[in-house]
């Protein structure tokens, strides 16, 4: 996702932080490979996520505003609840393997850009992640047989009355809402090339 800042803590301590970027949580898969690794390096470096001096949206990437990039390994987000309610991390590649190619993903972003200008967690440590978004943008890139390959919903559910806030009085507290506003936005084709 695309980010005005995002930083990595552990035990209080501050590992990383980037300004204006990425920020990479990076999953490895049991079945993923090097040359996997190397696919999404490449990609995540030339999506274009930021406008052109024009205002013309999806035009630069993070290489062309010279942002920064942070990334984090997060095996959880392979995380399976097919058959139950408790996360199966069956789908996740083992601790060595995901370091291994954790660190070569790393490795290969930080080659393909500007080595100053990466950053990263720390691997298998309890990290808190801070980020502010930079809008609402957060894109998820999988490699299927060695192609990098974006998910992105295209028909999500229909909102109720997304901006009639009387409709939530019982959730107002101090003249505060509490809960969730979503918003819908078509990503142009241009943006996967």
């Amino acid at each position: 996702m695309y980010v005005h800042s995002a930083s990595v803590t552990v035990d209080g301590q501050l590992i990383s932080s980037i300004a204006k970027g990425v920020l990479i949580f990076a999953a490895i898969g049991k079945d993923d490979t090097p040359k996997e690794a190397e696919s999404m390096a490449s990609k995540v470096l030339k999506v274009k996520l930021w406008e052109d001096d024009q205002g013309g949206k999806w035009k630069k990437n993070v290489q062309e505003i010279n942002g920064e990039v942070l990334c984090v390994s997060q095996f959880t987000l392979l995380a399976s609840t097919k058959k139950g309610n408790k996360p199966d991390f069956h789908k996740s590649a083992s601790a060595a393997k995901g370091k291994e190619l954790y660190d070569h993903f790393l490795a290969r972003v930080r080659s393909q850009y500007r080595e100053d200008r990466v950053k990263d967690g720390v691997f298998q440590a309890m990290m808190d992640v801070a980020l502010v978004n930079d809008g609402p943008v957060g894109v998820d890139y999988r490699c299927i047989d060695e192609a990098v390959s974006p998910q992105i919903e295209t028909n999500p559910a229909e909102m109720k009355n997304p901006t009639d806030f009387a409709a939530f009085t019982d959730e107002l507290e101090e003249g505060a809402f509490k809960g969730h506003v979503h918003k819908t936005f078509d990503l142009p084709a241009s943006l996967m090339e």
